[in-house]
């Protein structure tokens, strides 16, 4: 008997460790551009399905030899790894859902706390606080809001055990985890129960312009199936690798699985299955059998566009990703490419010296004072354009450093010229979003030496959309708001328009009855819809514009930018526009611009809504 618990022992092991080679060799690719990840993503898993039938056949003699619960749970927690790695390659919803199916069976089964009445041992400790932090982001992506809040409570408390148990070890690192999560649920939270970020058929999607919207053709149409998404700001809410900025866009480029966020519905188990459906035909696992609290994937949908969600990137690494997608992507496809980042270095007071074309250039100080007249006036004439807006080759730029302001950490608008030779959308926001607009003309290169670099009109083949976010943000009491805590306002409009339009008047959600609230939900909506049918029905519509209406997510970050655009035109008094308001190139139809009636009448009628009005400049 002993003979062959020992076999079966031999064999776990070696089935345990060849699972884990080929787990280390997925984990390692690449989390972008379209690899055969497949390969590898169906052995991995052919070795982690017949690993955990075997530990199933065998369970009895595996335990009589010593196996411990927590050695399932890691088993468990590797798979759905495995899930999330592949739904942050492929942006298929089933992954993500798989893999909450794990952790949460992981979860009740409570593999990791059956080790808790034995001698403490620090490495599974550490994989219990990892488990914690994974299942976390999880769920915080699909929305799970009371799991999240559960979880941190578990989480918070086992970080202080751990502190407790193992006074030895430095657990400072967990605890700013556990501060991160609850830093962002804290923004995030608000507003957030009320409607979903990502694509809902049930609000995004207007009976009014249905007919108007399947009647439009471009003469070219453009499909959105990639986009890069990044944002880089200091001290900016995160949890784990995900920014909350990067989160909102990720969210609002993906569907709502019809009716799940209105109707939790059981799903039934597939039985005792130890086999795995790699179509994403099921629902719920095989290797674990449990119920889902609610059934997420919905096979009706189209699939979600992939997004390559990359963490505070190197320059170099930026564009190295960016080649990759711009190189595999399909013909007649669009790419959406994100950028949210500071247009200013991270410390200021840095003085750096540029040598350029024989002439140096002091770069110090030039964004904190960037709305100062007295900034303007002492910088060289060949570096300003006529409105004094600074258009020299080392003042335009996206900064993604971790210190110092050297070029290195500066993304330029004459880096992305190269990828215009396939067809850009370009969502830029930033202190610094101008640098990238018309209007300072195309690439220029002068005998001073100076680079006029900007993007719009410089081209090598395809005319990029642009949507520019203003360069400062703009609020009703700008003195109560912390930047730094509430994310980008301007990707806040794009994502969750009506809870960014609150948030700019001063408006919390416990501020506003619900029946209000909703009100103002039609109110916008109803908006939207006659908005959709003047861009459906305009001869006058640009065909980079036109090219991608179709597609129901730029569709609709289009509209949303209309909104943001009218709204903060109307806040700011008319003399600070040029800096305060996002700009769209090519330029939308004047019949959508903020003064054009059927717009100002729908950010007035909301205004009054909220009795807001006096916040505003209308005109009388």
């Amino acid at each position: 008997m002993g003979d062959k618990n020992d076999v079966v022992l031999r064999t776990f092991r070696a089935l345990v460790e060849g699972a884990d080679r080929k787990f280390a060799r997925v984990r390692d690719v690449p989390a972008y551009g379209h690899v055969a990840s497949h390969q590898y993503f169906h052995k991995v898993f052919k070795a982690y399905t017949k690993l955990w039938k075997y530990q199933q056949e065998h369970r009895s003699e595996l335990v009589d030899c010593g196996l411990k619960r927590w050695e399932i749970g890691e088993i468990a927690s590797r798979i759905g790894q495995l899930y999330f790695g592949q739904y942050m390659r492929t942006s298929e919803a089933r992954f993500l859902v798989e893999a909450y199916v794990f952790y949460e069976a992981i979860l009740n089964r409570r593999y990791f706390e059956g080790s808790k009445g034995s001698v403490k041992d620090l490495g599974v400790r550490f994989k219990e606080l990892r488990f914690y932090a994974r299942f976390l982001l999880v769920s915080l992506i699909l929305n799970r809001t009371e799991m999240v809040k559960a979880l941190t409570n578990l989480f918070k408390t086992l970080v202080d055990d751990s502190k407790a148990s193992f006074r030895e070890t430095n657990f400072k690192e967990w605890r700013q985890v556990v501060q991160e999560i609850v830093r962002f649920m804290k923004v995030d939270t608000a507003f957030m129960n009320v409607r979903p970020l990502r694509y809902c058929a049930m609000f995004d999607s207007h009976q009014a312009s249905l007919r108007y919207v399947a009647r439009f053709h471009a003469k070219r149409v453009l499909k959105f199936q990639d986009a890069l998404l990044t944002s880089y700001h200091r001290n900016e809410v995160k949890f784990a690798e995900l920014t909350l900025d990067t989160f909102r866009m990720l969210q609002s480029l993906e569907w709502e699985p019809s009716g799940s966020f209105y109707q939790k519905r059981p799903v039934e188990s597939n039985g005792n299955c130890t086999s795995i459906d790699h179509s994403g035909a099921s629902g719920a696992s095989g290797l674990i059998d449990i119920n889902l609290v609610a059934d997420m994937t919905d096979p009706t949908l189209p699939p979600n566009p992939r997004k390559a969600t990359i963490y505070r990137p190197s320059v170099t690494h930026l564009i190295a990703v960016l080649a990759t997608i711009c190189e595999e992507l399909p013909p007649d496809s669009v790419m959406l490419i994100y950028l949210s980042a500071s247009g200013k270095a991270g410390h200021s007071d840095v003085t750096e010296m540029e040598n350029f074309g024989g002439l140096r250039r002091s770069s110090k100080n030039k964004f904190t004072s960037k709305f100062s007249q007295e900034q303007h006036s002492s910088m060289p004439e060949s570096s300003s354009s006529d409105n004094g807006e600074s258009s020299g080759y080392y003042d335009s730029y996206l900064w993604f450093g971790s210190r110092g302001n050297g070029g290195s950490n500066n993304l330029y608008p004459g880096d992305i010229i190269p990828f215009t030779r396939r067809p850009l959308f370009l969502i830029i926001d930033s202190d610094n979003s101008h640098a990238f607009k018309a209007g300072l003309s195309k690439l220029v290169y002068d005998f001073l030496g100076y680079s006029r670099a900007v993007l719009h009109g410089a081209e090598r083949g395809e005319t990029a959309a642009l949507l520019l976010s203003p360069l400062r943000p703009a609020f009703k009491n700008l003195s109560d708001v912390d930047i730094s805590q509430i994310g980008s306002q301007f990707t806040f409009f794009l994502t969750a328009p009506l809870p960014a339009f609150c948030q700019m008047v001063g408006l919390s959600s416990s501020d506003i009855d619900a029946d209000v609230y909703n009100d103002a939900e039609n109110i916008l909506s109803t908006a939207f819809s006659e908005w959709e049918v003047i861009l459906c029905t305009s001869t006058s519509v640009d065909i980079v514009w036109a090219q991608v209406l179709n597609d129901p997510f730029i569709r609709r970050l289009i509209l949303r930018f209309i909104f943001c655009r009218s709204v903060l035109s109307f806040f700011w008094p008319p003399e600070d526009s040029d800096q305060c308001l996002p700009i769209c190139l090519p330029h939308l139809p004047d019949s959508v611009s903020p003064r054009s009636e059927i717009v100002q009448s729908s950010v007035l009628r909301l205004a009054k809504h909220f009795t807001v009005a006096d916040c505003f400049h209308f005109n009388d």
